[in-house]
């Protein structure tokens, strides 16, 4: 074949990339431990985004937008998608085997899967900023994996969850936007899969993502800043006398995603109302600092790292301040000249 023949074939037929299928495979040597359970789980929790992300693309014609009627164990009005979403995810959990117990925050225990001889646990937000579905804004799904330290072939535990931060062997979240995409770590650097609606499949789009050092974005609800520590106050004074840009979705995968491809940072302090946080340490803040650590950004709850808090509670709260390794540092600088320091 001539080289010129060969150019004109592919200028008509330009590979499509590397499908989220392929790159687990690829990847899976990079686990000593692993014989194919983690890579299934990863593929069992795509599965279930793509199914989510067909609902929400047509919750305006199934009547599944709005809310549900009832709260769940954060004391938060259910909306109908975080139900669905719900429902979706632990389908697709069970029905993969792999993962032994799920800790959702819709749920107020753990949910045994019945699959007792699953070497992992999953942690997740099935529906981030479901709220916001009504007026078509960018939502998500959380997500952690924990390898049990249970025995195998037993019922899992709280014991299975309260490992840290430090102790994830992987993490992400799928956004649901303009695009939906899967983020995710397994401590080797972060990736990002876009979905191809017409394939129905994940390719890559972003390799070995890196959060730039510092950034001009900062993202907090200011509606709280009388409620806002004096530091974080003082903090967010600062950016504005800096002319840094002022964003909030009110969202977080999107606000978070935005920030770590843009550079930024994220805040929710504590306030008068929720003196512990309101996110959630265990599949809110320990997914997503994993990511952004290894992404080469920073996590921070107060003047200790989010992955370095012990957990003591399964639904237990946290303030987050994530993002931009330098604007994290700064920040932090703050809060260690605060009397009280926040936390």
């Amino acid at each position: 074949m001539s080289t010129s023949t060969s150019s004109n074939e592919n200028a008509i037929a330009t590979p499509v990339g590397i499908t989220l299928e392929r790159y687990i495979m690829r990847k899976q040597s990079e686990f000593p431990f692993a014989t194919g359970e983690l890579s299934q789980l990863l593929r069992d929790i795509a599965l279930a985004g793509k199914i989510v992300n067909r609902e929400i693309n047509r919750a305006g014609l199934m009547d599944i937008a709005g809310s549900f009627g009832s709260q769940n164990i954060q004391g938060e009005q259910q909306q109908k998608l975080d139900v669905v979403a719900n429902i979706r995810f632990i389908r697709a959990l069970k029905n993969g085997g792999e993962a032994c117990a799920i800790l959702s925050e819709e749920d107020d225990e753990i949910i045994q899967t019945g699959n007792d001889k699953g070497r992992y646990v999953v942690a997740m937000d099935p529906m981030d900023g479901s709220s916001n579905i009504d007026v078509n804004v960018s939502i998500g799904t959380i997500f952690s994996i924990y390898r049990r330290v249970t025995p195998v072939g037993t019922p899992a535990t709280k014991e299975d969850f309260l490992q840290g931060g430090r102790k994830q062997v992987a993490a992400g979240y799928i956004l649901y936007g303009s695009s939906t995409m899967l983020v995710y770590t397994t401590g080797h650097g972060v990736a990002c899969f876009t979905y191809e609606n017409s394939l129905g499949e994940f390719f890559l789009s972003h390799s070995d993502i890196k959060i730039p050092q510092d950034g001009t974005i900062f993202s907090c609800n200011e509606g709280n800043w009388f409620d806002y520590p004096e530091w974080v106050q003082g903090y967010l004074t600062e950016c504005k006398r800096k002319r840094f840009s002022g964003r909030y979705i009110g969202s977080l995968v999107a606000d978070y995603h935005r920030n770590l491809l843009k550079g930024g940072i994220y805040l929710y302090p504590p306030t008068a109302k929720n003196t512990s946080g309101k996110l959630r340490l265990l599949y809110e803040g320990y997914p997503l600092a994993f990511v952004i650590e290894q992404a080469g950004g920073r996590a921070m709850a107060g003047t200790e790292a989010i992955l370095d808090i012990v957990p003591i509670d399964c639904h237990q709260r946290t303030p987050l301040y994530i993002g931009s390794a330098d604007m994290v540092e700064e920040m932090m600088s703050h809060a260690t000249a605060a009397e009280p320091v926040g936390r």
